[in-house]
């Protein structure tokens, strides 16, 4: 099945619900940035926390999540918006490291422990929403749950997680935000936490396969939830021929003349996606009068 995320209330609409399949959407990343396991178990895992934040959204609304954690993995950046498009990439995709003492992939090493985690949304409003709040952990689910903590000022437990097969592919991804809505009663939150306490991780709900309905009723109770909407969820990059032309063309004559009294032609490759871009020296004329 492909990727999909779910949207839910929950004990009498006191808690707002998301749970997300992305094995698909990280096996995309994997292949495009040749990530190394502890690489794609961090790339994963953003993007998955990503596109959830993403759904959160709406009409065309986007955000953009950055975690510096000074690590050797470097900067990992995620795109998403409301529609369930998510992309990202990480500065050294060729990280990896052996499990750590609890025999997994020790994404905390590679994200580093000592640096930020950053949201930006574009809301469509003159001044963006900015965010920033200390890596406390560099597992990144600890980390988001933070983040929306005292960011954003909602309780919320996130819960993000990639499995790797021996080869470096996907076998499968995905996670949950449970967020607590202004009075939400003491029975209810500790129901919750007596639950989140006692149910698996969610690496183990993903090898499972569990559905995302099924991972939220693992969380949160069958009985309690009202599900409402399901999206598609998919890794979507913004880039075209037409936006690098656009971008070469406002570089204006004298740089394009430079290029091609330089190179004879123009090469421009996409961070997110890693599709590459060529321009012929005949098309870079072109463009040069265009900028004229």
């Amino acid at each position: 099945m492909s990727d999909y995320l779910v949207k839910a209330l929950a004990y009498n609409s006191q808690v707002r619900a998301y749970a997300v399949k992305t094995t698909d959407t990280v096996s995309e990343a994997q292949r495009r940035h040749y990530t190394w396991p502890t690489a794609s178990a961090a790339l994963g895992r953003a993007m998955t926390a990503g596109v959830m934040m993403g759904a959160m959204l709406k009409g065309e609304q986007k955000l953009t999540v950055k975690i510096e954690g000074r690590g050797p993995i470097g900067v990992i950046l995620v795109d998403s918006n409301a529609k369930g498009d998510v992309r990202g990439y990480v500065t050294n995709p060729q990280t990896h490291f052996e499990l750590n003492k609890h025999g997994k992939l020790d994404v905390a090493r590679a994200v580093g422990t000592e640096g930020t985690l950053s949201v930006v949304k574009d809301l469509g409003m003159r001044e963006q929403f900015n965010g920033q709040v200390p890596i406390v952990s560099g597992e990144l689910g600890e980390d988001f749950t933070y983040y929306f903590v005292t960011s954003e000022q909602v309780p919320s437990s996130v819960g993000v997680g990639v499995l790797v097969n021996p080869d470096n592919s996907i076998l499968a991804a995905g996670g949950f935000i449970i967020q607590l809505l202004p009075g939400t009663s003491d029975e209810t939150i500790t129901a919750i936490e007596q639950r989140l306490q006692t149910i698996e991780p969610i690496s183990k709900l993903i090898q499972k396969g569990l559905s995302p309905e099924q991972i939220l009723e693992e969380v949160l109770g069958k009985e309690k939830i009202k599900f409402l909407e399901t999206m598609p969820v998919q890794f979507a990059c913004q880039c075209s021929e037409e936006r690098i032309s656009n971008a070469i063309i406002s570089l204006g004559k004298e740089e394009i003349q430079s290029i091609i009294d330089e190179d004879r032609q123009a090469e421009a490759q996409c961070h997110f996606c890693n599709e590459t871009y060529h321009f012929s020296k005949d098309r870079l004329e072109e463009m040069k009068e265009e900028a004229i």
